[in-house]
C-alpha cells in the first residue's frame, strides 16, 4: 500500500502550485492573447523555456537562485522566511516555474479562440476592460481554465527532476510520489512501486479524458457564439 504521508504531501503540493499558477498565469495569458507588442515573442519564449530545458538544468539554476547566495535566497533570509532549498516552499516555487507554460498556453489558446468580435461588441456597449474580461472573455474561456488547472495539477504530481534538485528526498517535507517510486524501484520493491505508478497512470488518463472533453465542449460553444 502507498505511504499516506507521501500521497498527502503530493496532493498538497499540486493543489498549492495549481492555485498559485492560476493567479499568475491568468493575466499573463490574457496579455499574450491580446497584445501586439514586439516583446511578445521574447516574453513568450522566456516563459516557455521550461518546456524544452532538461529538469536538471532548470533545477540547477533554480538552486543557485534560491540558495543562500542567490538573490531570492538572500531576500527570503532577510524577510525572515528562512532557507528555500530542501523545503516545501522551495519545491512549490520550483514547480510553479516548471509548470507555468503548461498552464499559460491552454489559457492563451482559449482566449485567442474567442476572437475579437465578442470583445468589440462589449466595448461598443461601453463596458470597461475589467467588465469585458470577467463578463465576456472569462465565461467563454472557462473550459480552457479548467483544462489548464487539470494540466498544471497533473504535471506537478508527476514532477521528479526539479523537485529532486530543489527539495531532495526528505520524508514528510519534500518526498513526493514520483521520488517515492524511484526509492521503491531502487530498493527493488516493485510491488509498492506498482501501487503508486499504477495510481498515477489511471489518474493521468482520467485527467486527459476530461481535458479532451472540455476541448470538444469549447469548440461547440464557440460555434454557437459565432
Amino acid at each position: 500500500m502507498p505511504d499516506i504521508t507521501v500521497v498527502y504531501l503530493t496532493l498538497k503540493l499540486a493543489s498549492v502550485v495549481t492555485l498559485v499558477l492560476l493567479i499568475i498565469a491568468t493575466p499573463l495569458a490574457w496579455w499574450m492573447s491580446q497584445t501586439q507588442s514586439p516583446l511578445k515573442s521574447l516574453i513568450g519564449a522566456m516563459f516557455a523555456l521550461p518546456l524544452v530545458l532538461p529538469p536538471t538544468v532548470l533545477g540547477f539554476y533554480l538552486l543557485l537562485l534560491l540558495g543562500p547566495n542567490g538573490p531570492l535566497g538572500s531576500l527570503s533570509e532577510q524577510l525572515g522566511v528562512g532557507r528555500l532549498p530542501f523545503t516545501f516552499t522551495g519545491i512549490v516555487i520550483a514547480c510553479v516555474v516548471h509548470t507555468l507554460p503548461f498552464v499559460v498556453q491552454p489559457m492563451q489558446n482559449a482566449f485567442e479562440a474567442i476572437g475579437k468580435r465578442p470583445l468589440e461588441v462589449a466595448m461598443t456597449l461601453r463596458a470597461s476592460p475589467w467588465r469585458v474580461f470577467w463578463k465576456v472573455a472569462f465565461p467563454l474561456a472557462r473550459p480552457g481554465f479548467f483544462a489548464a488547472a487539470i494540466l498544471g495539477f497533473c504535471h506537478t504530481i508527476g514532477e521528479f527532476g526539479v523537485v529532486l534538485m530543489i527539495g531532495g528526498n526528505i520524508p514528510g517535507e519534500t518526498r513526493v510520489m514520483s521520488i517515492e517510486i524511484y526509492n521503491h524501484v531502487e530498493a527493488l520493491e516493485y510491488g509498492q512501486a506498482h501501487w503508486l505508478a499504477g495510481g498515477m497512470l489511471v489518474f493521468s488518463f482520467v485527467a486527459l479524458l476530461i481535458i479532451y472533453s472540455l476541448n470538444d465542449f469549447t469548440k461547440q460553444r464557440l460555434k454557437l457564439c459565432a
